[in-house]
């Protein structure tokens, strides 16, 4: 097998693991927040809606960063389903990674909670999406329980994703003992010649 001629650049690296780390910090947050009651959640939905809205911008970020320089390629010995499911992955890390920020924001939108407690990027002001503030009582219920209905499906996902990436993040590590891994981990040496 050959070398790796190249790995992600220093800025898609950061930004993997910047996120990674905000996504695994938000899934405690909300199993935290989930075993409070009343006035109690409200600082960590607040915490949790923060770190939302910052996987959101990071990820916008990464996107526009990976449309302007292209990852390096897949190796060649990465084929048939490995490559598949590599690709698939990727594609569903991205919808989580807007999707479930998205759909808080407008669940938290369509809320009145939000003239509780503001939407905020910590203490910068984020404003709610106004056609979902602005919905009488019962249409803005239903968007919020649509949208709570869609970021939970998407949390679970990013479950599955998870345990994906994972997995074959080890596999390639461990198993295969190729160079995959070390693309993206900055301290990790190529193995192959």
């Amino acid at each position: 097998m050959a070398a790796l001629k190249d790995r992600y650049s220093a800025v898609a690296i950061t930004l993997h693991w910047m996120i990674a780390l905000l996504i695994l910090g938000n899934i405690g947050i909300a199993w935290y927040f989930n075993t409070l009651h009343g006035m109690a959640k409200l600082p960590m939905i607040a915490l949790h809606q923060s770190l939302g809205l910052s996987v959101l911008v990071l990820s916008l970020v990464r996107l526009g960063w990976r449309l302007a320089v292209p990852p390096p390629p897949l190796p060649a010995y990465v084929v048939g389903w490995e490559r598949w499911l590599a690709i698939a992955v990727h594609v569903g890390f991205y919808v989580i990674m807007i999707g479930l920020p998205l759909t808080g924001w407008a669940m938290r939108s369509a809320s009145p909670l939000h003239h509780i407690l503001p939407i905020k990027l910590f203490a910068l002001p984020w404003p709610a999406i106004g056609p979902l503030a602005g919905l009488p009582a019962d249409q803005a219920k239903a968007a919020e329980h649509t949208f709570e209905a869609a970021h939970g499906l998407l949390g679970k996902l990013a479950y599955a994703l998870i345990v994906l990436h994972v997995a074959g993040a080890l596999k390639h590590q461990f198993i295969s003992r190729d160079d995959v891994v070390a693309r993206m981990v900055p301290f990790l040496k190529r193995k192959m010649a």
